[in-house]
């Protein structure tokens, strides 16, 4: 086996986060929670499955309100949002004021929905949602946890849905996908292709 050939690569600093100084593709969802007499949306991109059942976790801090709305109600929502809705997902960011309540400073403003079976909120004409009962947290990454749920319920529009007989890419090219180029970027994908997997291949 060949040594890593290092006068292609660079030693990363690992004394500040390394996903900060390269390139990487992850998810970015909205995870709404309900709060005090209000709501509050989160954007996250540490965020996915849990192994192949219905499982759904993301990574949080005890400094956010989310982490401490999903202990106080149990559960949470995710909404996956469309390339068209990246300055709204963005806006779901701002700082809280002292003021005000962010739910009346800026989750109020934004296109919101309540979920069907949950008193929490849903970004409105996003393609996916998922309510959650909170299944555990589990702590220990620094001062992160992964906050974990149970998917009580799934919601996907018609134009997103997988139907075995429908060709793919021309489905993804029509309804493209919104992806997070971390760090600081967003990306629109309407070109995929099939993964090439071994023969006889099981997951």
């Amino acid at each position: 086996m060949k040594i890593l050939q290092q006068d292609k690569y660079l030693l990363l600093n690992n004394t500040i986060s390394i996903w900060d100084q390269v390139f990487t593709i992850a998810p970015l969802v909205l995870i709404g929670t309900k709060e005090k007499d209000g709501y509050d949306l989160a954007p996250k991109h540490m965020a996915m499955p849990l192994g192949f059942g219905n499982y759904f976790g993301f990574v949080c801090t005890p400094r956010h309100n989310t982490f401490s709305n999903v202990l106080a109600s149990g559960g949470f929502t995710v909404s996956f949002p469309i390339p068209d809705q990246i300055i709204t997902t963005s806006l779901s960011a701002s700082p809280r004021m002292e003021c005000i309540s962010k739910s009346n400073g800026i989750v109020k403003a934004l296109p919101i929905s309540k979920a069907p079976t949950m008193d929490a909120p849903i970004l409105s004409d996003a393609y996916f949602y998922l309510e959650c009962g909170l299944h555990k947290i589990i702590d220990g990454f620094d001062e992160y946890s992964i906050i974990t749920g149970k998917i009580s319920a799934a919601y996907a529009h018609r134009d997103y849905v997988k139907v075995s007989e429908m060709d793919e890419q021309g489905q993804i090219l029509k309804n493209p996908l919104l992806a997070y180029i971390s760090p600081g970027r967003f990306a629109k994908i309407t070109e995929t292709f099939d993964f090439p997997f071994p023969k006889n291949f099981k997951r």
